[in-house]
């Protein structure tokens, strides 16, 4: 295996050793945008790997914000066609993301991701910070998908999944320019908004979307005045499983991708 191989698979490899299979990467896509959801991929790369290192193809996989879209695309083909590789996607929708907030959401999504792998995974890789209640044994990496292929092939299919389904939401939603900043706060984007105002895949919870909290008033008249400032939202918020349209390439009009268990590309269900 090549110094540059060995690098980014030390993780993996290092716990394989101890006898930890699968191992699975997980990343997500999308905190950031003003609108969209935020999707997140768990990757399982073949425990072969150890001895013989990834085909030579795989050797610039790396974060997919360093890649261009081109490469993204081809990589996505790479991973969701390999035989021996594992992989789950899931989006999580906007109004789960304004109930239980952006980072819980996509938490919450990495979590469906592992837990739709098969077999489960023994350890997982996590991209940044550690997720307390993840019910898996797991290592937090800071810039874990430029450090460990299987984050970074999670970074990958996320970001792609995610970038397609927004060119979908361009031509639903017209007059944003979701094709080309994908819910980003672009000048473009907030300009768009100033004159159309928000449309049904923005955060509301996102500022500068985000309403003032009326004030609550708790006492009638005559109480001095007194007002309390609601805290927010705090009612539990029941996950729904987003459904994609049906055209949607590469999906298939699942939140949930599982071609391995299929057996067949993902973009044969399109």
């Amino acid at each position: 295996m090549s110094a540059r191989f060995s690098n980014r698979l030390a993780h993996e490899c290092e716990l394989w050793r101890q006898g930890a299979y699968p191992v699975a990467g997980a990343d997500e896509a999308g905190c950031g945008p003003l609108a969209g959801p935020v999707v997140a991929a768990a990757v399982v790369l073949p425990h072969a790997w150890l001895e013989s290192g990834p085909a030579s193809v795989f050797e610039d996989l790396n974060d997919s914000k360093q890649l261009t879209e081109t490469q993204r695309e081809a990589f996505f083909e790479l991973i969701s066609s390999h035989a021996e590789i594992r992989y789950a996607i899931v989006t999580v929708e906007v109004e789960t993301i304004d109930r239980i907030n952006i980072r819980q959401a996509a938490w919450r999504g990495m979590q469906m991701a592992l837990d739709h792998l098969d077999p489960k995974p023994r350890h997982v890789l996590i991209d940044g910070l550690r997720i307390k209640w993840l019910p898996y044994p797991q290592t937090a990496l800071v810039q874990g998908d430029a450090r460990s292929y299987s984050i970074a092939a999670a970074s990958v299919l996320a970001k792609v999944t995610r970038d397609r389904l927004m060119l979908k939401y361009d031509q639903e939603f017209q007059g944003y320019g979701f094709a080309d900043h994908k819910g980003y706060g672009t000048p473009q984007h907030l300009a768009a908004l100033k004159q159309l105002g928000p449309c049904p895949i923005h955060r509301r919870s996102f500022a500068p979307l985000r309403a003032p909290e009326a004030e609550l008033n708790l006492f009638p008249a005559g109480h001095g005045g007194a007002r309390l400032q609601p805290a927010g939202n705090m009612r539990a918020a029941k996950r729904k499983q987003t459904k994609l349209p049906p055209d949607f390439p590469g999906v298939g009009g699942t939140a949930l991708l599982f071609p391995n268990e299929m057996g067949s590309d993902p973009s044969d269900r399109a």
